[in-house]
């Protein structure tokens, strides 16, 4: 599965509360995610009309390194 080239940062931002990641705060044009799974961890999300892959695949490799979940079955998950 390929990461989606026509991904937003406040769609993605949706698509992470499936992982427990909430909106703590924003600053200017930049989103703040919390979770509080296996202990709390952060990530920003620039809220772009259009991420770039590069991008979207740090943030994803974040969160699949935080909560110990293959990148792969991630972008399944949430794009598939």
């Amino acid at each position: 599965m390929k990461i989606p080239r026509n991904l937003g940062g406040e769609e993605l931002a949706k698509s992470l509360k499936k992982y427990g990641y909430l909106q703590t705060r924003q600053t200017g044009s930049h989103i703040r995610l919390t979770t509080t799974l296996n202990g709390e961890h952060h990530v920003t999300i620039p809220k772009h009309k259009y991420l770039r892959v590069g991008t979207i695949n740090s943030i994803l490799g974040d969160v699949s390194n935080h909560l110990r979940v293959d990148k792969k079955s991630i972008i399944e998950e949430l794009f598939g």
